[in-house]
């Protein structure tokens, strides 16, 4: 296993970031080349392999991603994961739109390019066979989206973003390595299962709306008057709607935008130790601190403190 990597753009010349950030997206998958049509591109990116997983934590702003076909003696698959912001990929003559929590695996053996606005993503590549052996239909549901909104995709972004925590600790035993690469093909076809079934069940306005308020809700957890009203009127959608819409996810808004702004306040109280736990829970909508650790501490049975010290 090789230690966790963290790359970025911070202290590079703003016309050299962009040749610095394809030498390094190339290295780490090779055959992969990034485009921005701006001109203060900016990103970071965290690099870690565990037993057979290859996976990457990349952050950036609104860029273009290609990749070249890759050519291996074993067959491989790459998945993306769309933690923040949204994208649009395509291969093999298709177009597929992500919302945050969304999903899609694909082949690094034929040539992808992704459209990605402001973002942050998980990916990893791994071998085709054992996912294959737990999901026999893997060949249907390449390139298409596997939503993020079902229970099992939602236990699967948590699993990820827990590998991830666990990664500070410099985990090496080879039995852990293999026991994650197992939960991992585990969890991902149970993800797959669920995720490739709602959209043929739900009216297709309805599961666009459901993407475009997910993406909304990611967008602004910043905003502590993030509400149900709220969304309701940026959608034009009355509140019974977005209610209803949350009923589906087998949850409320309100529970849902405290889960996703706890889980994304626990990462970044790993992420960066420079930041103050009243800055964290300032940054993820939360008006009072103690309201924030007590929240912190029933979701994750440890108290922000603790949680960064771990």
């Amino acid at each position: 296993m090789t230690a966790v990597q963290k790359f970025a753009t911070d202290g590079i010349a703003p016309p050299e970031r962009l040749a610095f950030w394809n030498a390094l997206v190339d290295r780490v998958y090779s055959g992969t080349y990034v485009k921005s049509a701006s001109g203060d591109f900016s990103g970071e990116m965290w690099t870690w392999q565990v037993g057979d997983l290859s996976m990457i934590r990349p952050r950036s702003t609104a860029s273009f991603v290609g990749r070249d076909p890759r050519y291996t003696d074993d067959e491989r698959l790459i998945l993306h994961l769309q933690c923040r912001g949204s994208s649009i990929h395509r291969q093999h003559g298709s177009e597929t739109p992500l919302g945050a929590g969304d999903f899609i695996i694909a082949s690094p053996h034929e040539a992808y390019a992704i459209d990605l606005a402001a973002h942050e993503l998980l990916v990893v590549e791994f071998p085709r066979a054992p996912l294959a052996e737990r999901f026999p239909g893997i060949d249907d549901a390449l390139r298409q989206r596997m939503s993020g909104a079902t229970p099992g995709a939602r236990v699967f972004h948590d699993f990820l973003l827990s590998l991830w925590r666990q990664s500070q600790q410099g985990l090496a035993d080879p039995d852990w390595q293999d026991g994650v690469s197992q939960v991992f093909y585990d969890l991902v076809a149970l993800a797959m299962r669920g995720a490739s079934r709602p959209d043929a069940a739900v009216p297709a306005a309805d599961s666009a709306l459901r993407r475009k308020v997910l993406g909304m809700v990611e967008a602004q957890l910043a905003d502590p008057a993030l509400r149900t009203l709220g969304l309701a009127t940026q959608c034009n959608a009355s509140v019974r709607t977005i209610q209803n819409l949350f009923a589906g996810m087998g949850t409320t808004p309100s529970t849902y935008i405290l889960e996703r702004r706890l889980a994304r306040a626990a990462e970044r109280l790993s992420a960066a130790a420079e930041v103050s736990i009243t800055d964290v829970a300032f940054e993820f909508g939360f008006n009072d601190s103690a309201y924030f650790a007590r929240a912190f501490r029933q979701r994750f049975g440890v108290s922000p403190r603790e949680w960064r010290r771990k």
